[in-house]
């Protein structure tokens, strides 16, 4: 997270880049948190069933021990009394004497691997309990740790509302930046769709259909729209590493809540350098350059459509097959604020999906 979003103290025009940052940083120490605590929690109960059935176990030997000790000594009284002779000899044939001899000696025999295997499965249990009880010390440290580092969070959220209340003093000039950044976001709608429904016009032109809104599907475009349909919540993510910077949505302004935001699509915050890769298997729909020189790709999986913007190379043209994982292009790197993001958007046909439902564990 620190090295991705750039949380780190940096001038007032990255305190949003900033506040968003330790906001799901924040998040992700609980939830590290939650889960070390039940972890914690499992490792106890683990150790005390091990300590009760080591205890059990050593009842069980214990008897066991006592149980062969007058055994023992039972045989010698009636070795030295001649009782064992007699009971030989009073057999009524040799097979019965032999199979005599054949009990006390399984007998014997039993009682002693009885015991020789409650001896091992105590001292497997004792190792186990020992492990058990280390993994408990990492965990506990584990969670100190994960304690230590939310609090330090706090703090620097609480320096970040310092820089908030700051930027506040100018409101007007951070309501037009607002207003810039919605009719930015208009903008690349209108695009989107504008893109979308002449892709669709011209794919229905040769296949005779009329439709403006979805797609006429061939038989093999069925069978794509089908698999990618199948694998809804397992995509792959559009690169190969990152962070979810903003999810789909509307969600509030950082500084002033009362002021909502409208995501279509989801953002991720990646390395400089990193490369977008194709979620599913598709062809290439279009390729795009806004005014700023910053390019987009539009995959075509059936009637799905996966939109790969905020790029600063493109690798690949507009017809070309492509397979999963395959680079489609560079992500753009901010010069200002050297972030690296990439915005992905998911339709079928016109119809905006969440991402986040898709890909997994986006």
């Amino acid at each position: 997270m620190n090295r991705l979003l750039f949380a780190e103290k940096k001038e007032k025009g990255s305190v949003l880049e900033q506040m968003d940052a330790i906001d799901r940083k924040v998040n992700i120490s609980q939830e590290l948190i939650r889960v070390t605590n039940q972890q914690s929690n499992l490792l106890n109960r683990q150790i005390n069933a091990n300590i009760r059935s080591i205890g059990k176990l050593r009842e069980d030997l214990e008897f066991l021990k006592k149980d062969y000790a007058q055994l023992i000594q039972k045989s010698y009284q009636n070795k030295l009394n001649g009782n064992r002779l007699m009971f030989l000899l009073s057999s009524d044939n040799f097979f019965q004497a032999f199979k005599r001899m054949q009990y006390m000696k399984q007998y014997a025999n039993h009682r002693k691997k009885q015991g020789l295997e409650i001896m091992t499965k105590t001292e497997e249990l004792a190792v186990r309990n020992k492990d058990l009880v280390q993994q408990r010390k990492v965990k506990d440290r584990l969670i100190a740790e994960n304690t230590k580092v939310k609090k330090n969070l706090y703090a620097e959220i609480a320096s970040q509302k310092a820089l908030l209340k700051s930027i506040r003093q100018n409101e007007s000039k951070y309501a037009a930046a607002i207003d810039d950044k919605k009719k930015e976001a208009r903008r690349i709608d209108r695009e989107i769709e504008k893109l979308i429904r002449s892709a669709i016009a011209s794919s229905n032109k040769k296949s005779g259909s009329s439709s403006k809104t979805s797609f006429a599907l061939t038989p093999e475009a069925k069978l794509i729209a089908s698999n990618f349909s199948s694998n809804k919540g397992k995509l792959i993510w559009p690169v190969e590493k990152g962070v979810k910077s903003q999810g789909f949505g509307v969600y509030a302004d950082k500084v002033y809540p009362g002021i909502k935001h409208q995501n279509n699509g989801v953002i991720i915050a990646t390395d400089k350098g990193a490369e977008a890769r194709a979620i599913f298997e598709g062809e290439v729909m279009t390729i795009f350059t806004n005014k700023n020189g910053v390019k987009g790709v539009y995959l075509r999986h059936g009637n799905y459509i996966s939109m790969y913007y905020n790029l600063s190379k493109i690798y690949v043209k507009k017809g070309d097959k492509v397979a999963a994982k395959e680079a489609l292009g560079e992500v753009y790197t901010n010069r200002f604020d050297s972030s690296t993001k990439l915005k992905f958007y998911l339709y079928q046909d016109t119809k905006k999906l969440n991402p986040e439902d898709w890909v997994y564990r986006l």
